[in-house]
C-alpha cells in the first residue's frame, strides 16, 4: 500500500473526481468534517454494510438484526454515561490557534518512540537474516530497552491523568515530553479542558420540566434499551446477539483526515449477551473471529494489528481495537470490548424495569455480560480505499491508477463496452447488459476509445469489462478483461454472468 501525506492527498482528490466522496454543502464552501457520498462511494458504502450485515446476522444463528431510532429519551444518555462521562481532553496552541486531543498529543508521541524501536529492529533484521530472533533483541538493544522504558513511563503517567481526570498533569506532561504544536513548531499551550461530545436539540414536550434531547453519539445503547423486546419476541437463548447498523453523531472539536474522524458518521456494531464469568471466553472468540472478517476480504494482513487498551472505558474489564495502517498511520478501525452488565445494569436502575435474563439451564435469573463488536463504517471506507489506490506504470511505459478494491465490494461489477456505437454493437452491448444488470451492478459505457474506458473503470475498481466487437456478432463470444491484471480472455456470452458471479461471491 502506497503511504505518506502526499498520497493521502492524491487519494482525496480521487475519491472527489471519480464520485467517491464529496464535501458536504460544497457550493456554500462546504461544512466541516461533514462529508457526502457520491455515486460509487454510496455503492462502496452499501456493499461494505451488506457484507458486514451478512455476516453478523445471515451466518450466525444466534445473531438478529435491529435498526432503532436516532432520537432517544435523554435519561438513555444519563444512565450510559454520556452526559456526565463523554469527554475529550482539549488543548489549544496559543501561537497557530489550533486545538487538540491532549491524549492524541500523547499517544503520537508514544508512537514516535514505538516507531524509533520498529526501525531498531527492522535494521537488526536485514543485519543478521534468517538467524536474527526479534524477541531476545528487543529484551536485550539498549537502544530499544531506553525507549521502552520511555514509553512505559508516559503510559503510566498518561493513563493516571486520564484515570483520575488530573487535567493539569496531562498539561505538565505534554510540555516534559516537549511535545510542539505541528502547525507553529511552538509549546505555547493553554490549560486542558474537558468538552462533551454529544449534540442537542430540543423537541416538542419530551415532559413537563424538559425538552432537552440529544443526537445518539453511538448506536449501542439503542441495542441494549431494546435488549428484553428482542430477547422476548425472538425467544433468544444465551448466548446471542443483537447487530446494528446506524449514523450517530459528535461534536468533535479536533476533527481531522478526512473522513477518518466526522460529526456525522456510521456505525456498525453487535453486542453479544453471554452469562456473567463466561465473558472473556466470548471476548477472545470475537478478537478472532473480527480479524478473520477483514482478512477474507482479501486485505493484506500485515496491515492490520492488536492493541490493548491502556485505560478502560468506565463499561468494560476488557478492550481492544483492531488497528489498520492507513497512509497516515496505524489507527483504531474496530473496538472489540468486554462490557460487563455495566449498560443493562444502569438502564434496569435509571428505568425501574427489570433487564434481567431467566436461565432455564442454571434455573437462575441474571443481568448478562455484553461482548461489543464496533466498527466505524467510514474508516473500513477509508480502510478500502487506501489499500485499493495504486499508481501503476505499465510495459509501454504508460501509466494507470487502478482501485483494487475486493470484487465482491466493488461498486460496479462489470462494464458493458461495445467498441463502437454503429453496425448493430450498441444494440448488441444492450443485450448483454439486459443479461447481466438483474444479478450485479453492471454499467454501459459507448463513448470514447477502448483504452480510455478501460483507464475509467479501472479508477473506480471495476473488476471486470466486457467488450462487444464484431466478432461478437458472428459467434456470440465476448472479451472479458480482468482489472488486477488487464489480461483479456474470449469467452461465449453465456458464461460472462457465472464468471464474475464466482469473482464477486463472498470468501468467508
Amino acid at each position: 500500500m502506497l503511504k505518506g501525506d502526499d498520497v493521502f492527498k492524491k487519494i482525496i482528490a480521487h475519491a472527489k473526481e471519480y464520485g467517491f466522496i464529496f464535501q458536504s454543502s460544497e457550493i456554500y464552501d462546504g461544512l466541516s468534517a461533514v462529508y457526502d457520498y457520491g455515486q460509487n462511494g454510496s455503492a462502496l458504502k452499501n456493499n461494505i454494510k451488506d457484507y458486514w450485515w451478512k455476516s453478523m446476522v445471515q451466518f450466525n444463528e444466534n445473531i438478529v438484526g435491529i435498526d432503532a431510532a436516532i432520537f432517544m429519551h435523554p435519561t438513555v444518555w444519563k444512565a450510559s454515561g454520556h452526559v456526565d462521562a463523554f469527554n475529550d481532553p482539549l488543548i489549544d496552541n496559543k501561537d497557530s490557534k489550533k486545538r487538540y486531543r491532549a491524549d492524541v498529543l500523547i499517544e503520537d508521541h508514544m508512537a514516535k518512540l514505538d516507531d524509533k524501536i520498529n526501525k531498531e529492529v527492522e535494521k537488526a533484521a536485514k543485519r543478521f537474516g534468517d538467524s536474527f530472533d526479534e524477541a531476545i533483541f528487543r529484551q536485550t538493544n539498549p537502544r530499544v530497552l531506553a525507549n521502552q522504558e520511555k514509553i512505559d513511563s508516559i503510559r503510566k503517567r498518561f493513563v493516571k491523568g486520564l484515570e483520575e481526570n488530573d487535567l493539569k498533569d496531562l498539561k505538565a506532561l505534554i510540555e516534559d515530553l516537549e511535545i510542539v504544536c505541528p502547525v507553529s513548531g511552538s509549546k505555547n499551550w493553554t490549560d486542558v479542558r474537558q468538552f462533551n461530545l454529544m449534540f442537542n436539540t430540543q423537541m416538542g414536550s419530551l415532559s413537563e420540566d424538559s425538552n432537552l434531547i440529544y443526537l445518539r453519539p453511538e448506536t449501542a445503547q439503542g441495542i441494549f434499551v431494546n435488549y428484553l423486546n428482542v430477547q422476548k419476541t425472538g425467544r433468544m437463548k444465551i448466548p446471542f446477539g443483537i447487530a446494528q447498523i446506524g449514523k450517530a453523531f459528535r461534536n468533535e472539536i479536533v476533527a481531522r483526515q478526512f473522513i477518518f474522524r466526522m460529526r456525522e458518521f456510521e456505525q456498525m456494531e453487535m453486542q453479544f449477551f453471554v452469562r456473567p464469568g463466561e465473558e472473556m471466553t466470548w471476548y477472545k472468540h470475537w478478537k478472532d473471529e473480527r480479524m478473520k472478517w477483514h482478512h477474507s476480504m482479501g486485505m493484506p494482513q500485515s496491515l492490520y494489528r492488536f492493541h490493548d487498551h491502556d485505560k478502560l472505558a468506565h463499561y468494560a474489564n476488557a478492550a481492544a481495537d483492531i488497528e489498520f495502517e492507513f497512509p497516515f498511520g496505524f489507527k483504531e478501525l474496530e473496538g472489540i470490548h468486554s462490557r460487563t452488565d455495566f449498560d443493562l445494569g444502569a438502564h434496569q436502575k435509571f428505568s425501574g424495569k427489570k433487564l434481567q435474563y431467566f436461565d432455564p439451564e442454571t434455573n437462575e435469573s441474571y443481568v448478562p455480560y455484553v461482548v461489543e463488536t464496533s466498527i466505524g463504517l467510514d474508516r473500513m471506507f477509508l480502510a478500502i480505499l487506501s489499500q485499493s489506490y495504486n499508481e501503476e506504470t505499465l510495459e509501454d511505459g504508460s501509466q494507470r491508477v487502478v482501485l483494487n478494491i475486493p470484487p465482491m465490494l466493488a461498486p460496479i461489477k462489470a462494464a458493458v463496452l461495445p467498441l463502437m456505437k454503429k453496425d448493430g454493437l450498441a444494440e448488441k452491448g444492450r443485450e448483454v447488459m439486459d443479461l447481466l444488470k438483474y444479478d450485479f451492478m453492471c454499467t454501459y459505457e459507448e463513448k470514447d476509445a477502448i483504452g480510455r474506458r478501460y483507464r475509467r473503470q479501472d479508477a473506480i475498481g471495476t473488476p471486470y469489462c466486457i467488450t462487444i466487437d464484431h466478432q461478437t456478432l458472428e459467434d456470440n463470444t465476448v472479451t472479458i478483461r480482468e482489472r488486477d491484471t488487464m489480461q483479456q480472455e474470449r469467452i461465449p456470452v453465456e458464461k460472462v454472468k457465472n464468471v464474475v458471479l464466482e469473482k464477486i461471491k463472498y470468501k468467508v
